[in-house]
């Protein structure tokens, strides 16, 4: 696979952690900061990125804990802390200016979060499959801090592989979409080799243990309410959302009524594509996102 725009990589200190951050393009050029999802790493990015027609300084990072940034050494990881090195990043980057902001997934959810708090310092604001969590009830606090005190008894660990090549065969049995050689490239960023010549995911095992805190929706909901960027918004057809969702119909329901709290939202459904739309169809994603940054 030929890439067509070749990433630097930087390292900065925020907060207290080493990060690693990517970008592409001229630095002159306007600035489109993306964030990755749960278990993965800015170079997810590379494909879409290929496809921008216009010349964008894209500025991506690896989350606390995910590929080159460092982890905090932590039981758990706690969301705030995404909206504040999101914060801090901004600062580093881009002060006292309203940017682009794009997330995928998790990193979806932390900036359109971000977005409703710090109103101010977004210009537009592109979510991809950020959803949010399931609804959660009060009664399910002892049993989730039950879970969690748990959880810490054992050490987490992460699968490690005997090859690069079984490191894109993962890749692919989540994703059967991804080509052999969009696989191999992510594999070389999403794993590492060791010491003894296995593979390991370059994210901190703590990363897979319950959170002991309740999803408060409606909180959640006041933070978008706050928006003031236009968003897009943006759905693979064959999104697996249901999976964590709940039934398909009532989480629709509860999508839409999610979707609702935001005032000024492009709703766009790409097809052919699973949840990491920006895998499948970058082509298409590339087109709807410059033309919502440049209307």
């Amino acid at each position: 696979m030929e890439i067509i725009k070749q990433s630097r990589s930087e390292f900065i200190m925020l907060r207290g952690l080493q990060y690693h951050v990517r970008h592409w393009g001229n630095q002159d050029a306007p600035k489109l900061f993306m964030l990755h999802g749960w278990m993965d790493v800015s170079a997810s990015f590379q494909f879409v990125v290929d496809c921008l027609r216009q010349d964008w300084h894209v500025i991506a990072p690896d989350l606390r804990g995910f590929g080159l940034t460092s982890s905090p050494g932590v039981d758990s990881y706690w969301f705030p802390d995404y909206l504040a090195d999101l914060d801090a990043l901004l600062d580093h980057y881009a002060p006292q200016q309203a940017v682009n902001l794009l997330g995928h997934s998790m990193g979806a959810n932390v900036v359109i979060s971000y977005a409703g708090v710090r109103p101010q310092r977004v210009g537009k604001l592109i979510n991809l499959e950020g959803f949010g969590l399931p609804v959660t009830q009060a009664q399910q606090a002892p049993g989730r801090y039950a879970l969690w005190l748990d959880e810490l008894r054992l050490k987490p660990a992460l699968r490690s592989y005997p090859s690069r090549a079984a490191v894109a065969a993962r890749l692919q049995k989540t994703n059967p979409r991804l080509s052999n050689a969009r696989a191999d490239f992510l594999s070389a960023h999403w794993a590492a080799e060791n010491a003894v010549g296995g593979w390991e995911i370059l994210a901190d095992p703590a990363h897979k243990l319950t959170s002991p805190l309740l999803y408060h929706v409606e909180e959640v909901m006041a933070c978008w309410q706050a928006i003031t960027a236009p968003m897009l918004w943006v759905e693979a057809s064959d999104t697996d959302v249901w999976k964590w969702m709940g039934p398909k119909a009532e989480a629709r329901i509860e999508i839409d009524r999610r979707i609702g709290f935001i005032r000024n939202v492009t709703t766009a459904v790409i097809d052919d594509a699973g949840h990491m739309l920006h895998h499948d169809q970058p082509q298409v994603l590339a087109r709807l996102v410059e033309d919502f940054l440049l209307q």
